[in-house]
Order: structure tokens, then sequence, then C-alpha cells
């Protein structure tokens, strides 16, 4: 089978009928038709049958589907890649971040750099780093950003911005101008728990575990942005990133450093041996002066007005 042939059927599985097809491919009906033909002629059987007006897979044509759905997928990033050279356009900007850099930091950062760089195409993506280091080591992204160094020995990790972790409170929880909470002043207190196997979390884990009395956890989630969500039902406080605070400080919410102070790092992930593109440096040079603009309103400590 030819790629054409794979085209001409995959176009009438989708839509059933040969000028349809035709349109979807901008070709004649007269080659859709002699195209179809020819796939029966080199596959000795029929692909379609006509059924009230309508082309009907056969059962041999039901059973190469899958395999003609997945190969069909496997030509889009080609055919992407086709019409940008065509255009002569840049490279595409392949962006991850884990879930707290995904609602503000990097959506924020990728439209300035797309008003600096208007011909470079750009994808985003949310995923926890040990995802983001699976993307990268397959060259399927060219930058990931985290709250964690996974310190593999084929990346590079790059410090771009470093705040506290926060506490996050219903309005009014706080003091006015309260600039921290001592790590002990929640012992007792009603919190959402986190999930997860990551560094910060064992860490935020072990040191709420040493408070006396226990803090009381009733409910736990995934991600910090959750823990936002369930502080602004009601359910209780929450120890967050900075980033996370900083958006929920704009919804109303009360948050803090803690005291002893408990650092946050972000990183750039990229591969040792990866040649950065302009945009990927000016994008860098982007998220490490917005990043310092967020963290520097989360180092004021005062609860949302």
């Amino acid at each position: 089978m030819r790629l054409r042939h794979i085209e001409v059927i995959q176009a009438i599985l989708q839509t059933g009928h040969l000028g349809t097809a035709a349109e979807w491919l901008q070709l004649s009906v007269g080659e859709v038709d002699a195209t179809l033909k020819d796939a029966e002629l080199q596959l000795g059987f029929m692909l379609f049958a006509s059924v009230r007006g309508r082309l009907q897979a056969t059962r041999e044509t039901l059973e190469l589907q899958t395999h003609i759905a997945r190969l069909y997928e496997a030509l889009e990033p080609v055919q992407r890649l086709a019409s940008r050279l065509k255009h002569h356009h840049a490279p595409t900007l392949r962006a991850l971040c884990t879930p707290p850099l995904a609602n503000q930091l990097l959506p924020q950062s990728i439209a300035t750099l797309r008003r600096r760089f208007q011909d470079t195409p750009c994808n985003l993506s949310s995923q926890p780093t040990r995802e983001i280091v699976r993307s990268l080591l397959l060259h399927e992204a060219d930058v990931g950003l985290s709250l964690h160094d996974p310190e593999h020995p084929q990346l590079q990790s790059s410090v771009l911005a470093q705040g506290k972790l926060q506490l996050l409170a219903p309005h009014g929880w706080l003091k006015p101008k309260q600039k921290y909470l001592a790590l002990q002043d929640l012992a007792g207190q009603s919190m959402i728990g986190l999930e997860g196997h990551d560094p910060l979390s064992r860490l935020l884990d072990a040191k709420l575990q040493a408070l006396r009395p226990l803090p009381v956890v009733q409910t736990r989630v995934q991600t910090y942005q959750m823990m936002r969500s369930m502080v602004e039902a009601g359910e209780g406080l929450a120890i967050v990133d900075p980033f996370t605070a900083a958006g929920a400080r704009e919804s109303g919410l009360d948050s803090c450093p803690l005291s002893p102070p408990i650092p946050v790092i972000l990183y750039a992930l990229t591969l040792k041996d990866a040649a950065a593109t302009p945009a990927l440096n000016a994008l860098l040079e982007i998220v490490m002066h917005k990043a310092e603009a967020l963290l520097a309103g989360a180092s004021l400590g005062t609860p949302a007005p």
C-alpha cells in the first residue's frame, strides 16, 4: 500500500462518501475512486461496500482501521514540519512545566515571548517532573520548568528563581499585614494534605508530622492548585508553592511565608547537548523576570485586601 492509499482509506472511513473524502483531500472524485480501486487491486479484497448511499467498511478494512489511524496520526508531525519549512517558519518551541507553573507563570511568559518572536510556534504542556524528564530525553520537548531538580546526568538544571513555601488561608484568617506564620502555629490546625513523592512534598510532610499536636488532615489532594481550591471551599489551611499563592491572593485568599522558611527553587531543565535557540534563551529570561515579580509579591506576606 502507498501513502496515497492510506490517505484515501482514512478519508472514506471518516466521511463515508467519495465526494466528501475528495473535498477533504482536495482531490477530484475520480482521483479518489481510482486510488481506492488501485488499493483494492493491490490488496486483493474489497475495502468498502455501498450500503444505503454510504460507503461502509468491510470486515477486512475494520481490522486494518486501528493500524491505519495510527499511521495517519504519525504523519501529522511530518506534515506540520513540511508546512513550516514551506513558509520558512521558525522551529516550534516546545515547553513543559509542572502544574503549579501552568496557571500563570508559563502562559504569561509565552504570551510575552510571542510578541517578540511572532513567527515562532509554541507548544505548551503541563506534566509532572518525571514526565518532563522523559520528554526531554526523547527529544519531545526543548525545555521543562520544575520546582524539583531531578539531577539527571543527561540534563542541565539552571536556577531561574527562588521563593518560599506559603501558608494559604481563608480571607481574614491572618492578621492585617502579618509577614509570616511560625510553623508551630499550625499544630492542631485543620489542614489539606498533599499526596506526592517529590522531595518538596516529603519535606513538608516531615515538618508537619513533627508538630504537636499533629495537624488534622481529613483530605489529601494531588496538586497545589487543588489545595488552593479546597481552601477556597473552606476545608482548612494549606501550604503551597509561592506561584500558586500569588494567584490565590488575587482571588481573595490570605497567604504568607512560613517561619522558619522552606525554600522553593524554580529550575529550567534542558538537554546538556542541545543547542539553545534565540527563542528559548528569550523565554528563559522572560520566565526569570516574571518569576521574580511574582515571588516579590509573595514575600510581602500580606493578606488579600
